[in-house]
């Protein structure tokens, strides 16, 4: 203020200009007030005569967006909370100890680097100002040209806080370390009680949701219990362990064909799985889960795989919702009544005459919306007609366990061994980064054939005292 003051004030003739100070101490309150509307602009990017495309989220859509739009006559500007890329379908494996977590986690500076024109900030999307064409995050705020949200979906409790207190989440990495913290935990808690009824709900587990991460979880589990658990822990009887999965639906894997479905239960029960479908689980109190035909499961392990929905955004309460939560758009990924914002992967719903439900939230339409969204970008930039998205279903996918998968490539249905050798060759192949891959298979290869997951480690932070010092 006293700069201010400065700026209004005759020296040489002792007199202060009250007109213009006024004026002068509104304008510096006006600015004031309107720098403290947002939080301060993030440092470090530099303005540019090129349009700045901030992507939200690091997920598949975001990523290939990215990757599409980058050296395009574009500034690019990602957020996401991590700063690592993380791939989704192997969440479950780094749970049930079959991978390091690194290995399906990826650098997003690394990817990038060099890259001109582009940069990232690690950040949370906390609003957004259509009218000022402005972000807020969790580190400051930005302005856009164009917005693309890639946030993905959260879990979805359908409002249950019970479930969300108790159960176990799998949509992140760290979420599936402190799943295989409690996994192996439980089996050494279990060790030191005398009686077996006592060590049996301890080491049941429940899996909720008969979707591929479901499956493809209770199956993992249900190895563990067949070739590793009983060298790991030869005091307990695995007899007593029982593993659940319960789907509301009326089968397993519902978006695959019926054949798929029903494979994939005889394998879950073959392995000594109990499938539950048509119903589902009302309550869980942390060691009894309350299903909706009044039967009662007893478990200290309660996995949540049954459902999702996208969070709300400040500032977009205009847009239109879907089920879910999902944001709807139109065939070009725009969302409704908002100019220069785009939604693409699980947080869109899109409609098509094929799809008028929108399409599934799994990778591909993820990715695909995505592809076409940054050429159509790159046409309107260039004055050119975009092209209205449609979606090329290349089949779906879920492994059951060891040698044992489902594959539907439109007609055709596979399981099996076959099937099981196309899951790993096409996850393989997804994966970011060369060295990814290669330590994915050695894992992989050495699961196979030695019968054993050897990422059998509890980590969990140590609180440390000054004491100890």
């Amino acid at each position: 203020m006293i700069l201010i003051l400065n700026n209004f004030i005759d020296y040489n003739n002792a007199t202060i200009n009250t007109e213009i100070l006024l004026q002068g101490l509104y304008l510096s309150v006006n600015h004031i007030t309107h720098s403290n509307t947002y939080m301060h602009s993030l440092p470090n990017i530099p303005e540019s005569d090129k349009p700045r495309v901030v992507v939200v989220g690091a997920g598949f859509a975001g990523l290939r967006l990215v990757r599409s739009l980058i050296k395009k006559n574009f500034q690019v500007i990602l957020i996401d909370r991590n700063n690592y890329h993380q791939f989704q379908p192997l969440y479950y494996q780094v749970a049930t100890s079959g991978l390091e977590p690194s290995s399906i986690a990826f650098p997003l500076r690394k990817l990038f680097q060099g890259i001109p024109d582009f940069h990232f900030r690690m950040a949370e999307l906390k609003k957004v100002d259509p009218g000022k064409k402005v972000i807020v995050t969790s580190i400051g705020s930005l302005g856009y040209d164009i917005l693309i949200l890639a946030l993905g979906a959260t879990n979805n409790f359908f409002g249950n806080k019970e479930l969300e207190a108790n159960s176990l989440p799998m949509k992140s990495v760290s979420e599936a370390i402190r799943l295989r913290n409690l996994l192996l935990e439980n089996y050494e808690e279990a060790l030191n009680l005398a009686s077996g009824s006592v060590q049996e709900p301890i080491m049941n587990i429940a899996v909720v949701g008969g979707g591929p991460t479901g499956v493809e979880l209770a199956g993992s589990i249900a190895d563990m219990k067949q070739f590793v658990f009983p060298s790991d822990y030869p005091e307990l009887d695995f007899s007593r362990m029982n593993i659940f999965i319960i789907e509301s639906a009326a089968r397993l894997l519902s978006p695959m064909s019926e054949s798929a479905s029903k494979r994939a239960t005889k394998y879950l029960t073959d392995m000594g799985v109990t499938v539950k479908t048509g119903t589902a689980v009302q309550g869980y109190d942390g060691s009894t889960a309350t299903l909706s035909n009044g039967e009662k499961i007893s478990c200290r392990t309660l996995l949540w795989a049954a459902g999702v929905k996208v969070p709300d955004i400040i500032g977009l309460e205009k847009a239109s919702r879907g089920r879910a939560g999902r944001m709807v758009v139109d065939r070009f990924s725009a969302l409704s009544n908002h100019e220069d914002i785009y939604v693409v992967g699980d947080q869109s719903i899109m409609t098509e005459e094929a799809f008028p439900n929108g399409h599934p939230q799994v990778a591909q339409p993820a990715i695909q919306q995505a592809s076409l969204l940054a050429e159509n970008l790159i046409r309107k930039s260039k004055n050119q007609a975009m092209v209205p998205f449609k979606y090329h279903d290349k089949g779906s996918m879920a492994t059951i366990g060891r040698n044992k998968a489902v594959v539907d490539i439109g007609r055709i249905h596979i399981s099996g061994f076959i099937a099981w050798l196309i899951w790993i060759l096409v996850h393989l192949m997804a994966i970011v980064g060369t060295k990814n891959r290669f330590f994915i298979f050695i894992n992989w290869a050495w699961n196979y054939l030695t019968y054993d997951q050897s990422l059998r480690l509890i980590i969990r932070q140590n609180p440390s005292s000054i004491s100890e010092h």
